[in-house]
């Protein structure tokens, strides 16, 4: 079982969070301006690294708080708490 650290609730299993995508992914700052390809890259586009990978969690089943974390994809251990 893969145990992740909440930062307000401490080390949990996994079956308690959320996978959130990618941290870090600005909104656009003019999104009617935005081109239907634009728009499309936003949503569905993002970083697939092999190695550590900035993301955000939700503790679903805790106190219901989203954070980001770095977790490796090759190991799927969490390296940095942000």
């Amino acid at each position: 079982m893969l145990l992740i650290k909440c930062p307000w609730c401490g080390e949990r299993e996994e079956i308690e969070f959320r996978y959130g995508g990618q941290a870090g992914v600005a909104y656009p700052a003019d999104p009617d301006a935005l081109s239907d390809r634009e728009w499309a890259e936003y949503l569905f586009f993002r970083d697939n690294p092999k190695g550590a990978f900035a993301e955000r969690w939700v503790h679903a089943a805790g106190c219901r708080r989203w954070f980001d974390t770095v977790r490796d994809t090759t190991t799927s251990e969490f390296v940095e708490d942000r």
